[in-house]
């Protein structure tokens, strides 16, 4: 079991991170007045409700009922437990914590046989950068790197290496630091041969790329062949530690440039990015030798508005920049597709004619997702033949007819009416006909139970009393001598939505435990996930900064009077059955009964 991290460490980690850098690396924020604001990762959404405060060091999303501080996103997001979300985040800020718990909690976050795939992949990746840059055996690949236009600070960046043409440097040198050769083999580093069953290296004689995880670790490795051996690249094998459908080379470093620019260039191989990471594009990633996926959209969509997509400009990569555009667009994504001319690809672009024109003519000009479809449309066709033509102004009209803009219609519409002497309005008539026909009814957004019955509850006016409560609360977080004094002014009687007096109960627990108000505190001493969204919400309340006898006068009075109607229904309920009994004693009893009732809350 791991052990307790002590309270002072919590709070030092939580003074020492904001709450916005971190879901920022997660979500895609945008500043609005204080606060920060972003589509909710808990929910499918496409306008943003999801909101973060870093005065109040708190989240929460105004469409799903999400919300907590920095501790319990992670471990929302992430699935941690509190210990490994406090552990992630003292290793996010730099914290330090005792040997023994920071050990305890590792081992229970990352399985040990993971942590030694990863450890080795880190050793054999500082050896072959030293091997590169300074031994003799390394002295040729270091002068092909040169030559290939690399430059010495951008090996250092990508931590290049080189394999030396051993059969057995890297199996031996694992061997002899104690790891084992059946998990190295599952690590994707070295071979078992059938015949003896003897091991030997994967990576011989190859310049090697190292490939990061989306956290900074080493998990596989890229050797490209010096001469002409093949296969040219040689991947590592997906392991259980690389998995190139989630992976995106590059991301590691390129976050920070990506979340500042809102913009990401994406590329089909790492030689690419390292290439314009010289020509200056530092926001490029690119696919592990894999089509984009769903989990490479995620990562994206998180971290940037606009994706250019820079793929080589053969028909192979036109044909998967075209499906990646697609799946892009669909995802909700600002698309636009960089054109390099005759079948070349980023890194012979550059070579060729400069990184200045690679940034401002290939990247700085790239096309939008609707133009770049009109010159896809446009290959393997004959303009001049009047049956290609027609065949390119259906495809290009249909296309436009799926804008959701009508500027952009309208300005895609006369492009095409000027460049074949059409009627406009016959093209607009057409495209509207085309909408018609192949119109499908919107697909709802899928919201859980739980999401739904929070939206109903959200919609509408609020009775008085539900927003006093509320407020009430709020005030009570900041001001322990408010939360005694509310509970003195009830009188013995509770908040009459259930949630709230549980939340009052557990404050009133947590101050007489000796705490101050604290509400990051207080949200990491609750443990049920209800109350603390609750809590969350209640958090992002404006307040005046005082509160006023009379401003805690009449939201007590919202409380109790709720109680009194509801004790006056149930009397009327009594007086109607003494009533139909002829027990009109017991029914003009009652009937005082709820005049005294009605005159307490000043409503004769």
């Amino acid at each position: 079991m791991a052990e307790r991290i002590a309270e002072e460490k919590i709070n030092e980690i939580r003074q020492a991170v904001d709450i916005a850098d971190v879901i920022g690396d997660y979500v895609q924020l945008k500043k609005q007045g204080r606060n920060y604001f972003g589509l909710c990762p808990f929910h499918g959404e496409n306008s943003p409700s999801f909101s973060v405060s870093p005065d109040k060091q708190i989240y929460h999303c105004f469409g799903c009922g999400a919300g907590g501080n920095v501790f319990s996103f992670l471990m929302d997001i992430d699935g941690l437990s509190f210990q490994e979300a406090a552990l992630k985040l003292a290793e996010y800020a730099n914290v330090e914590l005792e040997f023994d718990a920071s050990t305890s909690l590792k081992r229970k976050a990352v399985p040990e046989h993971f942590r030694q795939m990863v450890e080795a992949h880190e050793l054999l990746r500082k050896f072959y950068h030293h091997l590169l840059m300074n031994t003799d055996e390394g002295q040729y690949a270091l002068e092909y790197l040169i030559n290939r236009g690399f430059s010495k600070e951008s090996i250092e960046k990508f931590q290049i290496g080189y394999a030396l043409p051993s059969w057995e440097f890297a199996s031996s040198l694992l061997q002899k630091r104690g790891y084992l050769p059946e998990q190295m083999e599952k690590a994707g580093l070295i071979i078992k041969r059938e015949r003896d069953e003897t091991y030997f290296d994967r990576f011989r004689n190859r310049i090697m790329f190292p490939i990061f995880d989306h956290q900074g670790n080493t998990i596989a490795f890229s050797g490209r062949a010096l001469g002409n051996d093949e296969p040219k690249y040689l991947n590592s094998p997906e392991t259980p530690i690389f998995n190139k459908s989630k992976i995106l080379y590059h991301f590691n470093q390129a976050r920070s440039a990506i979340r500042k620019q809102h913009h990401v260039v994406l590329f089909e191989g790492f030689a690419d990015v390292i290439a314009a990471d010289r020509a200056g594009v530092e926001n490029g990633v690119a696919t592990m030798g894999t089509s984009l996926t769903t989990e490479h959209i995620t990562v994206l969509k998180k971290n940037a508005q606009t994706i250019t997509i820079c793929y080589d400009s053969d028909n192979a990569g036109i044909e998967a920049a075209s499906r990646a555009a697609a799946m892009l667009d669909e995802a909700g994504c600002i698309v636009k597709v960089a054109n390099m001319p005759n079948g070349l690809d980023p890194d012979d672009y550059i070579q060729q004619y400069g990184e200045e024109r690679f940034r401002t003519e290939v990247i700085g000009s790239s096309l939008t997702h609707m133009a770049f479809k009109m010159l896809y449309y446009r290959r393997r066709k004959n303009l001049q033949n009047e049956g290609d033509r027609l065949q390119y102004i259906e495809e290009v009209l249909e296309e436009i007819g799926r804008l959701d803009k009508a500027v952009e219609k309208d300005f895609y519409l006369r492009q095409l009416a000027n460049e074949f002497s059409l009627s406009l309005e016959a093209l607009k008539q057409q495209v509207s006909e085309t909408t018609k026909s192949t119109q499908q009814p919107k697909k709802e957004n899928v919201v859980s139970p739980e999401a739904k019955s929070y939206v109903v509850r959200q919609g509408g006016l609020k009775p008085a009393y539900y927003e006093a409560e509320r407020r009430l609360i709020s005030h009570m977080l900041k001001d322990s001598e408010i939360a005694y004094k509310v509970h003195e002014l009830l009188q013995g009687n509770t908040f009459n939505v259930d949630e709230h007096q549980a939340i009052i109960t557990y404050l009133l627990g947590f101050y007489e435990k000796g705490h101050e108000p604290d509400l990051n505190g207080f949200l990491n001493y609750l443990q049920d996930n209800k109350l603390k969204r609750i809590v969350a919400d209640i958090g992002m309340i404006s307040l005046n900064e005082e509160l006023s006898d009379q401003e805690l006068s009449d939201y007590i009075k919202q409380v109790l009077n709720y109680q009194k109607m509801l004790k006056i229904k149930a009397k009327e309920v009594e007086q109607k059955e003494a009533e139909r009994q002829s027990d009109y004693l017991r029914a003009a009893a009652i009937a005082m009964e709820i005049i005294q009732l009605r005159k307490s809350i000043n409503l004769h």
